[in-house]
């Protein structure tokens, strides 16, 4: 079992314009808030264009860097000497993350009142057994709160595999509090490691937002930063 570190709030995030340099053995963590919502692909090439501004920086260039794919279309650093990243975005917050040693995964989501789909269906569908009959003894509330947690995680975790939803969302087990806080990773498929081996941070993001970031290996100094604007 892995114990999951508490989460982040929006507090933890520092406001800064320029990124600091990212030192071995740390992992930086970056939130960024638009005034409003934009249509979903206004704010993917809004993100891209944050990610290739925070990169260029990181590597001191002034060089476009170049992004490949893997398999399961996961975007990664083409140009040589630029750190391993992963983005995500919903709502009016995108989240970056970069680490100059490893893989990392991270996840944000916003509550949807107007989802098609309850949040009890779908973990019914797509969650562990277990998972499922634990969100369905929580109030409503609750419910959404531990289901977005949850989501997040999980997509944080296979997203640092380098795997999309087709891996399987019930192929890793979560504890969830009696409060509908997740709580730990219990277990997860024998290809993606042991549960002690996963770092998982939980963060806010305000006005509904939850958001996780993820990796496989040993703990690491996160640093927080909250993205004002770049030059």
């Amino acid at each position: 079992m892995r114990p999951i570190h508490s989460t982040l709030t929006e507090a933890s995030f520092a406001a800064v314009a320029t990124p600091p340099g990212l030192e071995s053995g740390n992992v930086h963590l970056w939130q960024w808030r638009l005034p409003d919502a934009p249509a979903p692909r206004q704010l993917t090439r809004l993100a891209r264009v944050q990610l290739l501004a925070l990169l260029k920086t990181y590597a001191g260039s002034e060089l476009e860097p170049r992004l490949a794919y893997g398999t399961h279309g996961k975007p990664h650093a083409a140009t040589p000497g630029l750190p391993h990243f992963n983005v995500s975005h919903g709502g009016d917050c995108v989240a970056f993350a970069f680490c100059s040693e490893q893989e990392l995964g991270v996840d944000v989501e916003r509550g949807s009142p107007r989802r098609r789909h309850s949040a009890l269906e779908l973990a019914t569908r797509f969650f562990a057994a277990e998972e499922a009959a634990t969100l369905a003894g929580l109030d409503d509330a609750q419910r959404e709160r531990a289901f977005l947690q949850l989501w997040t995680c999980k997509e944080a975790v296979l997203k640092a595999l380098g795997h999309g939803l087709s891996f399987g969302l019930d192929r890793l087990r979560f504890a969830i509090g009696n409060d509908g806080q997740v709580e730990a990773l219990l277990s997860i498929a024998a290809e993606a490691g042991r549960p002690d081996e996963w770092q998982i941070h939980r963060f806010a993001a305000g006005s509904g937002h939850v958001g996780c970031l993820a990796w496989r290996g040993p703990a690491r100094t996160l640093r927080t930063f909250r993205l004002e604007a770049l030059p």
